[in-house]
C-alpha cells in the first residue's frame, strides 16, 4: 500500500507533459510508471490540469503631492521623535564641544530609517539607525538642534528644534 502511495505521488509530481501508465504488476498491485512496461498491457492515465493562480502585481501607489501633504502623510509615521538629554532652561557645559544628543522615537525605528542630527540648519555627522548622536568638537555659542528621520535619503519627518547654548573653557595664550 504504502509503495502504491508513494508511486501516486510521483504521478502527481511529474511534470504535466509526462504521459502516466497504470497496469497490474507480476504480484497482482496496481503500479504507476512514466514509462509503458514491457510485455504487461497498460493504459494511459489522463490527469485534470494542473491548478495554476495568476500572479497580481499590486499597483503602485499614487505620487504623493509636493512637500506639504507629503510631509502630513508621513508625520504619523513616528507617534514621538524628539531630542532629549540637553539641558533646558541653561546653557550645556561641553568644555571640549563634544557630547552626546539621545533621540526619543517611538515607534522603534523602521528598518530602511535613518537619523539624521541637524545642527544650525544643516546636517550634521552621517545618518545612522544608533537614537545616541555624538556631536564633535562644537564652537561655543548658541546653536539650534534637530534631528530628522531620513529614508532613501529623503527626510520624511523632523523633530521639532531645541535652541540652546554651548559653553567651552576659553584657553587663551600667555
Amino acid at each position: 500500500m504504502r509503495q502504491c502511495l508513494a508511486l501516486l505521488l510521483l504521478v502527481f509530481a511529474l511534470p504535466a507533459a509526462a504521459q502516466i501508465y497504470k497496469y497490474t504488476d507480476a504480484s497482482g498491485n496496481t503500479a504507476y510508471s512514466n514509462q509503458p512496461p514491457n510485455g504487461t498491457k497498460a493504459e494511459t492515465v489522463e490527469l485534470p490540469p494542473l491548478n495554476s493562480v495568476e500572479t497580481v502585481v499590486p499597483a503602485a501607489p499614487p505620487p504623493l503631492p509636493a512637500t506639504q501633504n507629503q510631509n502630513q502623510q508621513t508625520a504619523a509615521t513616528y507617534q514621538v521623535l524628539a531630542l532629549k538629554d540637553l539641558p533646558q532652561d541653561e546653557a550645556l557645559r561641553a568644555n571640549n564641544g563634544s557630547f552626546t544628543v539621545g533621540v526619543a522615537i517611538e515607534p522603534r525605528l523602521q528598518p530602511g530609517h535613518l537619523l539624521q542630527l541637524i545642527v544650525d540648519g544643516t546636517p550634521y555627522g552621517q545618518p545612522t539607525n544608533i537614537p545616541r548622536l555624538q556631536v564633535m568638537e562644537l564652537e561655543r555659542g548658541e546653536h539650534s538642534f534637530s534631528v530628522q528621520v531620513l529614508e532613501n535619503q529623503r527626510s520624511i519627518q523632523q523633530s521639532k528644534t531645541v535652541n540652546l547654548t554651548v559653553q567651552r573653557v576659553h584657553v587663551g595664550r600667555p
